[in-house]
């Protein structure tokens, strides 16, 4: 399917699984992030009231079992993501995960159009990786705050996708994922989106339709050379997509 660009469009990415190979950050990276925290705070928990906290959402379990420890919730989960950001930055840093095959096609892209990445993983881990691999062509690099705040702003939430576009001066494009939260985080922003399919996720069946999948970021190339429409969409109201059951509660970015 063909995707009609017009001249105030962008091309957003996701990061994890579309630059960066494999689902995201390893769950094991939230469970030693808690363990520093707790050492710092000299707190001894163990078995059916650890493993709340050990996870990556921040929802009643997690709320609940801070209660019996008589700590702050969000005071705590922000900590542990701190400490999640910077061990996922070292894991980087030593080469634990590396760039898919397919991302010279940004170069090529950018000058076409403005490129954007914005991501559910921590913005500090988001901005090194951006360093890290020279990804020089993005006009616009964004992931989600650190905190309760940020972790509800996350997809399928538009709150970052529409930052995005505020900041490129855009009101249409495409943004490029492989969950289905990106799909409905592109559709509740009044973007298109491009599904890539890649082996982590290639048997994965959506509850949502995207507007086209792909393969490879080169097939993008065409989808921006393709002729411009005259038709244009206002971005929709969050409560108009559904969520989508297929990736909520996962250590998703």
């Amino acid at each position: 399917m063909a995707i009609h660009r017009r001249n105030d469009e962008v091309v957003l990415f996701d990061m994890d699984g579309v630059m960066l190979d494999g689902w995201g950050t390893d769950d094991a990276v939230h469970s030693r992030a808690l363990d520093d925290v707790l050492e710092e705070r000299d707190l001894r928990v163990t078995g059916d009231l650890r493993r709340p906290l050990e996870t990556y959402a921040y929802d009643d379990d997690f709320r609940g079992a801070c209660e019996e420890l008589d700590v702050d919730p969000a005071s705590l989960f922000r900590a542990r993501e701190e400490r999640s950001a910077k061990r996922s930055v070292a894991r980087l840093a030593a080469g634990r995960r590396r760039l898919c095959s397919d991302v010279d096609a940004i170069g090529e892209l950018a000058e076409r159009v403005p490129v954007g990445l914005v991501s559910n993983n921590y913005h500090p881990t988001v901005e090194f990786v951006v360093d890290h691999f020279r990804l020089d062509a993005f006009s616009f690099v964004r992931g989600r705050d650190l905190g309760p705040d940020g972790f509800r702003r996350r997809k399928p939430e538009p709150h970052y996708l529409n930052e995005a576009l505020d900041a490129l001066d855009a009101t249409r494009g495409i943004y490029v994922g492989d969950r289905a939260t990106d799909v409905i985080a592109a559709e509740r922003a009044g973007l298109d989106s491009a599904f890539l399919r890649r082996d982590h996720n290639a048997d994965r069946a959506l509850d949502v339709e995207p507007t086209t999948e792909v393969e490879s970021l080169h097939e993008l190339l065409a989808l921006v050379d393709s002729p411009p429409s005259d038709a244009s969409a206002p971005r929709s109201d969050p409560a108009d997509a559904p969520d989508s059951r297929d990736d909520r509660g996962r250590s998703s970015e």
